[in-house]
Parts: C-alpha cells; sequence; structure tokens
C-alpha cells in the first residue's frame, strides 16, 4: 500500500431483508417469513446497492447450522496491507438477526466490532446497515480511503472489511456475494461471477483481498506476458479514461514483467477513483485500487501515476507469493505487527524504480533524483532512530503510525543498499532481485515463512556478511552508509553540494510590512555599508518598484553582474535615501546528491553495469 504521502485496509459484509426497513425500532418490525436456505458452510451476502439512501450498505446474510461457535459475529479490526485501527464496527448503524419464521432474533453488541447473538442454531439470517467511510465523520482512526467505502448516485468503492464481517470460527469458510445495483452500472473485481449473479470468495481473507469498484466507469485491457490486465476508472467529470490510463502504464507493465521474468498471476485488475482527493492506493493479490485526485491528463500525472501502480503491481511478489504466517490467515479481531514490512513495502517501492531504471522508462540521472529525494524525506521528516523493525512493530500504535510513511523512504533505501551488497558478495552475479526469484519459488502463496525465523532463513541463502546488514539497517536505526555502498558501483553521495555556477543577488532579505518592502536582514559582508532593517525598499538602479511584493524586486535585481555595485532606494523615517551596495554572489546549495563519479574505477564501473540490468 502506498499512502499518497506514502496505504491499508479491511473488510466485512452480512445481509439485510428486503421486507424491513433499517430505519424502524426493532419492537415495530413485523414478522416475515424467511425461506429457509439449504444447509450449507457457504455465507451468501446480499449488499443492496439500489437503495443508497443515509449513505449505507444495506446487507443481509443468509445461513444456516450456526453453533454457539458462531455466536459471535465479528467485523474487521484492522485489515492486510493497512497497518492501522480501523474498528469497522463504529460504522454499524443497525444489526439484527432473524430466525425462518421471521422472528427477531436478540443480539448484544459486546464490543466495538462483535455482536453476540444469543440463539444462533435459529438464525437463517442477519441484517444490517453500515456506514460508508468516505463521508463518516470519526474523532479519530480515520480510515484511509483508498482501504474505505463509497456508495454514491453514479458508483460504488466496496472493501469487503468496511462492509461486512463474519461469525466468529467462519473465518475460512467459502462466501458469495450479490450485489444489487442499477443495470447501467459497470463492474471491476478480481473476483469470479458464477450463472447465477453471485461473486465467489474461497474466504473472508480472499473477500477483503479482493474489492469492487461500480458504477459509470471506463474500461480497458491489455495482456503481459500471458497475464491479463484489465483497468477499470471512476473519473468524476469524465476527464480520464482507462485507456489513457493504460497508455501511460503500458511500458511499466512490460519492464515489471522482464523484471520478473513471468507473472504469478494469471488475471490482474486495476481499479481507479479519480474524484476530488488524493490518498494513495492499496496493494491486493491479484489487484489494486487507487483514489486519487482528477486532474487533466498530462505527461507529468501519468508519469505520477504510473509510479505508484508500479509499487502497488509489485506487491503480487510481496506480499502474494512472500510472506510470513502471520500475513497469511489474516487476524481480523486484533491487529498482529509483522516485523517485515522492510519486505513488503520497503523492497516494493525500491523495485517499483529500480525495474523502471533497467528497462530504459527511467534515466539514470531521474532514478538517482528519485534516490536523492528519499534520502531528503527520510533525514528530515522522520525519527532517524526508529528502526524499521521498531517501525513495523509498533505500526498498529499512535506512535507507530507518525513514523509509518518511512517505509516508503528508509525502507527503500535500506533495500536499494541490501541489493548493492548481494551484487558485491556475488560479483556482480546475483542482486536482490534474483534472491526474490528464489524466494518466490521456494515460498509461494499457498506456504507461508516463519516471521521470528526469516531473517536467518534470507543469510542462509544468501551470504553470512547479510546477517550483520539486517542487524544494523533492519533491526537497529544504524546511520546509511549512503556513500560508502554507492561507492561501490560508481556512484559518488554528498549529503551537501554547491554548485559550480556563480548567481548574483543583492545580499537582503525582504518583508512585507504594512502594505511596504522593507529589509528584513542582510548579508554580513554588507555591514557598514549604509542599509538598516526596516528601511522601506523604494527603487533600485533608480527604477521604481511598481508592486511592493518579493517578485518584483527580484526582477529587478535578477539581472546583477558580479565585481559590480547597485544603488537601493530607501525611505528611513520619513528621509529617502540612495546608498550604492557591492552585488552579492553565492553559490547554490544541494542536499543529499547522487551522481555518476568521474573518478569511478574499472571494478566499479563492472558492478554498476550489473546493477543496470536484469541478471
Amino acid at each position: 500500500m502506498k499512502p499518497q504521502f506514502l496505504v491499508a485496509c479491511a473488510a466485512l459484509l452480512l445481509c439485510f431483508g428486503t421486507n424491513t426497513l433499517l430505519g424502524q425500532k426493532a419492537s415495530k418490525a413485523k414478522p416475515v417469513a424467511i425461506s429457509k436456505p439449504t444447509p450449507t458452510r457457504t455465507l451468501v451476502y446480499e449488499v443492496n446497492l439500489n437503495d443508497r439512501s443515509d449513505d449505507t450498505f444495506k446487507v443481509r446474510l443468509l445461513v444456516s447450522g450456526l453453533t454457539a461457535a458462531n455466536a459471535v459475529y465479528q467485523f474487521a479490526a484492522t485489515a492486510p496491507g493497512t497497518y492501522q485501527i480501523m474498528d469497522i464496527g463504529r460504522f454499524v448503524r443497525k444489526f439484527q438477526a432473524f430466525d425462518e419464521k421471521g422472528k427477531e432474533i436478540p443480539c448484544e453488541n459486546i464490543s466495538v466490532n462483535q455482536w453476540k447473538i444469543k440463539q444462533p442454531e435459529k438464525v437463517v439470517e442477519i441484517r444490517y446497515a453500515i456506514a460508508e467511510t468516505f463521508d463518516t465523520p470519526v474523532t479519530r482512526d480515520e480510515i484511509f480511503r483508498m482501504c474505505g467505502s463509497s456508495i454514491e448516485d453514479d458508483h460504488t468503492l466496496f472493501n469487503a472489511h468496511t462492509v461486512i464481517g463474519f461469525p466468529t470460527d467462519m473465518q475460512s469458510t467459502p462466501l458469495k456475494i450479490k450485489f444489487l445495483y442499477p443495470s447501467a452500472w459497470k463492474i471491476g473485481t478480481p473476483l469470479e461471477q458464477d450463472s447465477a449473479g453471485y461473486y465467489y470468495a474461497k474466504n473472508y481473507d480472499f473477500a477483503v483481498d479482493s474489492p469492487v469498484l461500480m458504477g459509470r466507469l471506463t474500461s480497458a485491457r491489455t495482456n503481459i506476458k500471458g497475464t491479463a490486465i484489465e483497468i477499470y476508472t471512476y473519473s468524476k467529470t469524465d476527464q480520464i479514461s482507462s485507456e489513457q490510463l493504460l497508455g501511460a502504464m503500458s511500458k511499466m507493465l512490460n519492464s515489471a514483467g522482464e523484471f520478473l521474468r513471468e507473472l504469478p498471476v494469471k488475471r490482474y485488475t486495476f481499479l481507479f477513483h479519480l474524484e476530488n482527493t488524493s490518498a494513495g492506493a492499496w496493494e491486493h493479490s491479484y489487484s489494486s485500487e487507487y483514489v486519487m485526485e482528477e486532474r487533466p491528463f498530462t505527461p507529468e500525472y501519468g508519469q505520477s501515476i504510473t509510479d505508484i501502480a508500479a509499487h502497488e503491481f509489485f506487491h503480487v511478489i510481496t506480499p502474494l507469493n512472500i510472506h510470513s504466517e502471520i500475513i497469511e490467515r489474516f487476524n481480523f479481531v486484533k491487529p498482529t505487527a509483522s516485523e517485515h514490512l522492510w519486505l513488503y513495502e520497503g523492497t516494493t517501492e525500491w523495485a517499483a524504480h529500480i525495474m523502471q531504471l533497467r528497462s530504459g522508462l527511467k534515466s539514470l540521472d531521474q532514478y538517482l533524483a528519485d534516490l536523492s529525494q528519499k534520502t531528503l524525506v527520510d533525514q528530515n521528516y522522520f525519527d532517524r532512530t526508529y528502526s524499521l523493525s521498531k517501525l513495523s512493530l509498533t505500526c498498529y500504535s499512535d506512535s507507530g503510525q507518525k513514523q509509518y510513511g518511512n517505509i516508503y523512504y528508509r525502507g527503500a533505501l535500506v533495500a536499494g543498499m541490501l541489493d548493492i551488497r548481494l551484487l558485491e558478495l556475488s560479483n556482480g552475479k546475483r542482486g536482490l532481485r534474483e534472491v526474490i526469484q528464489e524466494l518466490m519459488k521456494k515460498y509461494g502463496p499457498e506456504k507461508a515463512f516463519s516471521e521470528k525465523e526469516f531473517l536467518q532463513e534470507f543469510v542462509k541463502m544468501t551470504y553470512p556478511e547479510i546477517a550483520d546488514f539486517f542487524e544494523q539497517y533492519v533491526r537497529k536505526a544504524s546511520p546509511l552508509p549512503l556513500r560508502e555502498y554507492y561507492a561501490k558501483i560508481g556512484i559518488a553521495y554528498s549529503e551537501r553540494k554547491f554548485s559550480d555556477t556563480v548567481q548574483t543577488e543583492a545580499g537582503l532579505k525582504t518583508r512585507l510590512r504594512d502594505g511596504k518592502l522593507t529589509v528584513a536582514d542582510f548579508r554580513e559582508t554588507l555591514v557598514g555599508s549604509g542599509v538598516e532593517v526596516d528601511d522601506e525598499i523604494r527603487a533600485v538602479n533608480g527604477k521604481t518598484l511598481t508592486s511592493p511584493d518579493n517578485k518584483t524586486f527580484a526582477n529587478l535585481t535578477a539581472k546583477f553582474l558580479p565585481s559590480t555595485t547597485y544603488t537601493l532606494t530607501v525611505l528611513r523615517s520619513g528621509k529617502e535615501l540612495t546608498l550604492t551596495l557591492p552585488v552579492q554572489t553565492r553559490r547554490e546549495e544541494r542536499q543529499y546528491v547522487f551522481e555518476r563519479s568521474p573518478q569511478a574505477y574499472y571494478r566499479q564501473i563492472m558492478l554498476r553495469n550489473a546493477w543496470l540490468k536484469n541478471l
């Protein structure tokens, strides 16, 4: 997942009687005869989207054979890949259970996410309404929009964990969902539909892993290395179409195919919700969803979407094929953190950019600029004493949430360093890409790795030196030796660097006071020149300021020449003075600069050449 600054989710769903209004009190609801479903261990949900009143989903669940072990109906506390508390039970507006004669069975709300049914063995139907998360205000733990739900007149975004739940002990039970929706709507989802119109999921986890976008959508399709790619787009004012997005992403998708050698899924669905707000994106095993601001389509907008989509698409590797047991059977009741966010998100963010570099979609200079930006954010916006392990294990806490975004910055930087170290130790024959492919073969969608032993397993598969790497840069928050590591591939890194180009300036800082441009500060070299703080600036070289603002002043001083002087006309204590001041010079300072080293040696260039291609 990738929030707009740097994402995630979980979901639920049930049932709703067509003859009982959710707005009625239970005591006034007339019993309605309900046909008893054929006994089955399949949970059958119906979600009424024709009735979109009150911004709520109307849900009904047809079920039979419940026992005391299934007496609690559970809504999601969180969802995989979201790394945030969600408490979906907050959005439930009414919860009811009924027997086969339509008589209501008492239910008790025993916790924020749980409703206990008094006589579960008699239940054949559960009904409730649940509010959408987009437009429902909450006092804390606001849900990421790409992991939430929206129900509007012309579209609906459905994430299962935000709408349906499951009876206890039935998380692994197969389920079917039928949506009742306007006939003109189009549906985009990775779920498969049967002849009766039901969408099937092998269990609750799979349903949560399979978002649905419905409504006034455009669509586009292509095929990458035998994988069917589908794009569905809701664009509020029709500025963006699925065909445009496919055009922007097609080269990236092909480069992903080359990077991975073969795609581990036969079908993949992109869902785009383009409206008023940019929130980010959320990955799934066979799909990804994007909530972004709708704008006119430009090359820059297309590249922005491509970078995010490259990240989410790579999640078909992590965590679909490489994940711990914590991810394999997710705990929707109590959030349980995995230590390996560096793998799920950091490595994915690294791969999203390196695969574009290796395919020629990004130049080396563009890639190095991305590294510079990630370093700047890591160094200036997050707590540098917070290790990746600590960030991962505290991601559900308030303190961890403040640091979570750095997984896309420090996490990606650490993955890049790991790639270089592996290439160095293998003499350019085996980098992080190759180890990931080996991990895919060793594990896979149906085989999880050990949460506690994975780092040791990784070391056994690679080199003893990697143990110290993990200890220093994953489990500890040791300063990243970026200069040392990138020197190995002939890339020079400087925390601060001044440009060779000399630029001229007045040497003054200005501010607007009472509608007048005044001197706020000046260079030390101008001390004794006659200028004073709070002087009102009237003219430069005899040209009067037509407007008292910094832009006008900058235009008058932009063409100064080095080693010359300029005149500054100021008003001080009601008296106009003309001062002659020396033109000042400066060199532009850049931070966290990565660039090709002109002093690189042969072995560094050889390792760089290996780094620049898919081995």
